[in-house]
């Protein structure tokens, strides 16, 4: 399960910036997972919250996106999303001849923090 693993390397980076940033706490939390990182969704998002107990994402909303396997076919010269990782051919001619433009990483899209208020 390296679900758990993503997630803390995640939640390092996410309190570190919204320590920079002052934040009292983090609200909010959008994820890319890329269509060919091997993420499970639901093992992600019960990491996530594991992970971020004592922590300044503790409680925070996960928003997770599932990127689409997207591939260019030059055998039909075509744009196509495969419906599954597994899926190496067209569906469209059924060539084998593809270049997939997904990613296979998780990526921190945005964060919504409360930041803490100066007082005069």
């Amino acid at each position: 399960m390296h679900e758990i693993t993503l997630c803390q390397r995640a939640v390092e980076l996410i309190d570190t910036h919204a320590r920079q940033n002052h934040a009292r706490r983090v609200t909010g939390v959008w994820l890319e997972v890329g269509a060919f990182s091997c993420v499970e969704i639901s093992a992600m998002e019960f990491c996530f919250e594991l992970v971020c107990r004592g922590t300044l994402a503790e409680g925070c909303e996960l928003h997770i996106h599932q990127q689409e396997a997207e591939c260019w076919c030059y055998d039909c010269q075509q744009h196509i999303t495969l419906l599954t990782q597994r899926v190496r051919l067209c569906p469209l001619c059924d060539g084998s001849n593809l270049r997939i433009v997904a990613d296979d990483g998780v990526q921190i899209k945005r964060l919504e923090i409360d930041q803490e208020v100066a007082h005069v």
